[in-house]
C-alpha cells in the first residue's frame, strides 16, 4: 500500500512536469535506449508516417533533449540553493534538535559522542588520501546529497578503536580484546565498502603504512594469465603492475625510507603478451634498495611485476618502524572461482579459482600477525559463503547491521537539509514508513524518500 502510495504521486507529479528545488526524481530518471536484435519483426502492421505531431505527443530526440536540459538546471537551481542555506547555521539541526554535523575535525577524534552525526570531508582531500579509489556507494551519497559528508556509526568506531588498541594498548591492559584480522559481513547496503574506506582515511591519517585494495575483484578478472611452471599458480602481469602503481599513489615518500630485508633475486614470468625473457630466468635486487625501489622493478619490467607483489607482501610482514594494515574490499571474490580458465583437453577446460592467483594467494590468507580487514561486497555477486572460510580465524568475521532507528532518523533529516525530501511532506510517520520499508537499506532509501510528497 505505502509503496503503491509513493508510485502513484510520483506518476501525478511527473505529469505535471513542475521541478522544485528539492526535488530529486531528474537524478533518477534517465532515458536510455535498447536497440532490437537484428532480425527481430514486428507484430503490428507498420503504420503510414503522419506530418503533422499529434497534441500530446512529446516522444523524440527532442524531448530527450528537453528533459537533459531540465536536469541539469534543476541541478544548478539546487546547488545554488544549498550555496546560499550554507549561509544559515540554523539549518544544520537534527533529530530531537541535536547537531546533525559534528564539529570534530578529525576521524581520530571522533568519540561516541559524535556517533548518528555527520562528519564534513573535501573532496580535494578524499581524493589525496584515498587515491586508489572511492567505493561506489560512498561516490553515489556524494552525488546525490551534492555534499561530502558521511554519517559516524557505531560501527567505524568500533573498529578503529579495535585497531588503535592494537598498536596503543591500554596501561592496565584490561577491556576488550582487539582483533588483528577482521572480515566486514552483512547485508546488502549496510555500508561495508564505507566502513573499510574511512578505516584506511584514519589508519593514514596517523601515519600508518596502509595496503588498500578497493577493487579485490580486479584481481581475478582481465588482462592476460599465463601458468608459471616454478610456482604452479597463475600470472596476472598487467593487474601485478596496476596494485604496485596503486600502493605507490599515496605511500610513495614512506616506502623510499623503508629499505629490503630480502635480496634474493625475484622470480620472473611471462610478461603481458610478450612471453619469457630469453635467457633470465630472474632479476637481482640491489643491496640497499627501498621498498620504493622493488616496487620499481615491477612497474618497469613485465616480467618481474607478480614476482614483486608477492615479494611485497613478505616484505612488509618485516616492517617495523610504523604500523601496516591491510585493507582489501570485495575480499569474498577472492574465495571463488576467477574468469580464467585452464584447457584440459581439446574440447573443454577447467576454471581456475582465485587462490590459483598468484597474486591472490599472497593476500588472502589472514592466518598471520598482520593486521588486515577484508570487506565482503554484494555487487560482486559471488554468492553466500560458507561461515568458516579457509585461511580466515575463525572470529575474525564480523557482521555490520543495516541503519538503526537513530540513525535513519539522523539520515533523514540530512537529506532534508539537503533539499532532497520535500519538506512540506516531511515527518516522523512519514521517514520511520520509508525505513520500515527499506528495511534500513541506506541505498533504497536515498532512492524513495525523494519521492514522498
Amino acid at each position: 500500500m505505502v509503496l503503491w502510495r509513493i508510485l502513484r504521486t510520483s506518476a501525478t507529479r511527473s505529469q505535471a512536469g513542475a521541478l522544485l528545488p528539492w526535488d530529486h526524481r531528474c537524478n533518477s530518471i534517465t532515458m536510455r535506449y535498447y536497440s532490437a536484435k537484428a532480425g527481430a519483426k514486428s507484430s503490428q502492421k507498420p503504420q503510414k508516417k503522419s506530418g503533422a505531431k499529434k497534441p500530446g505527443d512529446e516522444s523524440g530526440p527532442g524531448a530527450a533533449a528537453e528533459l537533459d536540459r531540465g536536469v541539469i538546471d534543476e541541478k544548478a537551481l539546487r546547488s545554488r540553493l544549498l550555496a546560499e542555506d550554507e549561509k544559515n547555521p540554523s539549518l544544520n539541526v537534527g533529530p530531537n534538535g541535536r547537531p546533525l554535523f559534528t564539529s570534530t575535525p578529525t576521524l581520530s577524534q571522533l568519540t561516541r559522542r559524535d556517533a548518528c552525526s555527520y562528519f564534513k570531508f573535501s573532496k580535494k582531500g578524499l581524493n589525496a588520501v584515498l587515491p586508489e579509489g572511492l567505493p561506489k556507494g560512498m561516490v553515489a551519497e556524494f552525488e546525490d546529497s551534492m555534499r561530502e559528508s558521511l554519517i559516524v556509526r557505531k560501527s567505524f568506531l568500533d573498529l578503529r578503536d579495535n585497531f588503535r588498541r592494537i598498536v596503543d594498548p591500554p596501561l592496565d591492559g584490561k577491556g576488550i580484546k582487539a582483533r588483528k584480522q577482521i572480515v566486514l559481513d552483512g547485508p546488502l547496503s549496510c555500508g561495508k565498502s564505507i566502513t573499510l574506506a574511512m578505516l584506511v582515511h584514519w589508519a593514514r591519517d596517523e601515519g600508518w603504512l596502509v595496503f588498500y585494495a578497493p577493487r579485490g575483484w580486479e584481481w581475478t578478472h582481465g588482462g592476460y594469465f599465463y601458468k608459471n611452471p616454478h610456482t604452479g599458480l597463475w600470472d596476472t602481469p598487467l593487474q601485478a603492475e596496476n596494485i604496485l602503481k596503486d600502493f605507490l599513489k599515496y605511500n610513495e615518500s614512506q616506502l623510499k625510507q623503508l629499505h629490503c630485508h630480502i635480496f634474493d633475486p625475484i622470480l620472473l614470468g611471462e610478461g603481458a603478451g610478450v612471453g619469457w625473457m630469453k635467457g633470465i630466468d630472474s632479476m637481482p635486487v640491489p643491496e640497499g634498495s627501498s621498498l620504493f625501489d622493488l616496487a620499481q622493478i615491477g612497474i618497469q619490467h613485465s616480467h618481474a611485476a607478480v614476482g614483486v607483489v608477492v615479494r611485497l607482501r613478505k616484505e612488509l610482514s618485516l616492517v617495523k618502524d610504523v604500523p601496516v594494515l591491510f585493507a582489501i574490499d570485495q575480499y569474498n571474490s577472492w574465495f571463488t572461482f576467477s574468469e580464467y580458465e585452464e584447457p584440459m583437453t581439446l574440447h573443454s577446460t577447467r576454471p581456475v579459482h582465485a587462490k590459483e592467483v598468484a597474486t591472490v594467494n599472497a593476500f588472502r590468507s589472514m592466518m598471520h600477525n598482520d593486521m588486515m580487514v577484508g570487506a565482503f561486497s554484494h555487487s560482486t555477486a559471488v554468492g553466500k559463503l560458507r561461515q568458516d572460510l579457509p585461511d580466515v580465524p575463525v572470529d575474525a568475521r564480523v557482521n555490520l547491521p543495516r541503519y538503526n532507528v537513530d540513525e535513519a532518523a539522523t539520515v533523514c533529516h540530512y537529506y532534508l537539509r539537503q533539499r532532497l525530501i520535500n519538506p512540506e511532506a516531511f515527518s516522523e510517520v512519514m521517514w520511520k514508513t520509508v525505513y520500515c520499508v527499506c528495511n534500513g537499506n541506506g541505498s533504497e532509501m536515498r532512492s524513495l524518500l525523494p519521492l514522498i510528497q
